[in-house]
C-alpha cells in the first residue's frame, strides 16, 4: 500500500472523529482548524470555555477537547472544573495547547484530569497533531 492511500484511509477514519477545540485567538484557532481539517477531522469551535460547554449542553460529543487555558469568560481550567461535573462528559479526553508553562499550570491541569500539556510555543502544529491522534477516541 502506497503512502497516498495511507493518508486516504487514515482520512477516511479520522472524518467521523469531532474535535471541540476551544480557543479564543482567531489566528491560532484558524491554524488549527485548518491542519485538523486537512487530515480529516470535523472541527467545532468554541470560543471560550463558556461557549464549549453550551456546545456539550446541546449534544456536542467530541471525541477530543483541545483546550486553551486563558481565555475570556471562563478559562480553561474552570472549564474542567465544569467538564467534571458532568458524569457523560467525564470521559472525552481533554489536551491542553496553551502558553501558559509554569509548573504550578501544568499540575493542576493534570489533576483536572487533562491528558497531555502543550505549550504553543514549543510544539509546532504537525506535533501537535501528532498527539492529537495518540489522545482521540
Amino acid at each position: 500500500m502506497n503512502e497516498q492511500n495511507l493518508q486516504d484511509m487514515n482520512e477516511e477514519s479520522n472524518s467521523e472523529k469531532t474535535i471541540l477545540l476551544v480557543e479564543d485567538d482567531v489566528f491560532i484557532s484558524d491554524i488549527y482548524n485548518v491542519k485538523l481539517n486537512a487530515v480529516g477531522y470535523n472541527v467545532v469551535l468554541a470560543n471560550n470555555g463558556r461557549e464549549a460547554i453550551e456546545k456539550l449542553r446541546e449534544g456536542l460529543v467530541p471525541n477530543l477537547i483541545l483546550l486553551d487555558i486563558v481565555m475570556p469568560y471562563m478559562d480553561g481550567f474552570d472549564f474542567l472544573n465544569a467538564k467534571n461535573e458532568v458524569q457523560e462528559w467525564k470521559d472525552i479526553p481533554v489536551v491542553l495547547l496553551t502558553n501558559l508553562s509554569q509548573k504550578e499550570d501544568v499540575e493542576q491541569a493534570m489533576e483536572l484530569g487533562a491528558k497531555d500539556y502543550l505549550i504553543k510555543s514549543h510544539f509546532t502544529p504537525t506535533e501537535v497533531l501528532t498527539k492529537v491522534k495518540a489522545y482521540i477516541i
